[in-house]
């Protein structure tokens, strides 16, 4: 017997058993055809096709009208298949790139993950929060027996692009010859690498710098980034830290400044990326000076937990959404 025969057979028996018993067996029985149906790839205007069809057998003397009505639903489940079909295929591909995205952004976070140095005499907090999945700020501490080189970084827009374009910057980093302690030839020399390899449309802010834990002095350079901050324990108050230098990768052939400060006890060096100074709350962008204000609050604390603290606090005033990657790390003479 020809199958859609059979099928039509077997919907009929549904339908008049249901029809006549209205009975959770006869439910299930079309339940389970439902099933069967979806297993051989029948489309539901075939589905509805055949109900049509069972219902002239079973009722000789229904109207034209309902009947013409299912001509017409015929018509609008064809379009809703295609487009439920196509719906399922691009929600399948969202779960396979969402899942890439992932697994990506668990090797970045490897890649990028870089140990706070314990030193006596120096207490180190930092945290990194991205916006979306992938990162696109990035710090890093290498030590020694004699510095603490750190450097943080902030690709000019989120996502897997920015992603992509920080971990060149830490494989460039990882690169870097002897010279990576005299912080102005640092970021000469990643200039050159990001504007040999990075598109022109984007852009790499830096901030680099070499703690030296002998002497306590603090020599550094930037490259476009955000001012940070320093706080004078012996006065109670904070200062920018002072910086000159255009973001790499715009310029080849430039030279950047280099500055140097003696870090007393109890003094603090804040560095952070756009995205703490620039958090939007309902009122605006938050002002710098709630941030030094944060810090004056949690200062009692070590550095870890002050800028943990710190995060959970604007985070809180964002409702929650962090709108660009947040990167803030304190260093403090103890």
């Amino acid at each position: 017997m020809d199958f859609k025969l059979i099928l039509e057979s077997s919907y009929r028996e549904i339908l008049r058993r249901y029809l006549e018993e209205s009975s959770e067996t006869a439910l299930y029985q079309g339940q389970m055809f439902s099933r069967k149906s979806i297993e051989q790839q029948i489309p539901p205007e075939e589905i509805i096709s055949i109900h049509c069809k069972v219902l002239k057998d079973l009722f000789p003397d229904i109207s034209d009208e309902i009947l013409a009505s299912f001509d017409f639903l015929i018509e609008f489940m064809m379009n809703y298949g295609l487009a439920y079909q196509e719906h399922l295929s691009l929600r399948d591909k969202q779960f396979e790139i969402k899942s890439e995205i992932e697994i990506a952004a668990s090797i970045q976070e490897n890649l990028l993950e870089t140990p706070i140095p314990k030193l006596e005499g120096v207490d180190i907090g930092a945290i990194s929060i991205p916006a979306k999945e992938m990162n696109g700020d990035f710090y890093s501490f290498v030590e020694d027996e004699k510095n603490i080189s750190i450097a943080i970084a902030d690709v000019i827009g989120k996502g897997i692009p920015a992603a992509l374009c920080m971990s060149m910057i830490k494989y460039a980093m990882d690169s870097l010859p002897k010279s990576r302690n005299n912080p102005k030839d640092v970021l000469t020399n990643l200039n050159r690498v990001v504007e040999n390899n990075v598109d022109s449309s984007m852009f790499i802010t830096m901030f680099y710098g070499i703690y030296d834990v002998i002497k306590h002095s603090f020599t550094y350079a930037a490259a476009g980034h955000e001012q940070g901050f320093y706080y004078h324990a012996s006065s109670h108050s904070f200062e920018d830290l002072e910086t000159r230098g255009i973001v790499l990768g715009v310029e080849q052939n430039i030279t950047y400044e280099q500055y140097e400060k003696m870090v007393k006890p109890g003094d603090m060096i804040v560095l952070l990326s756009d995205g703490v100074t620039e958090s939007r709350t309902e009122n605006g962008f938050i002002e710098r000076s709630l941030i030094t204000d944060l810090i004056q609050t949690f200062m009692h604390l070590s550095a870890q937990e002050m800028v943990e603290n710190i995060y959970r606090h604007i985070e809180r005033l964002q409702n929650f959404e962090l709108r660009d990657d947040f990167t803030l790390i304190i260093i403090k003479r103890v």
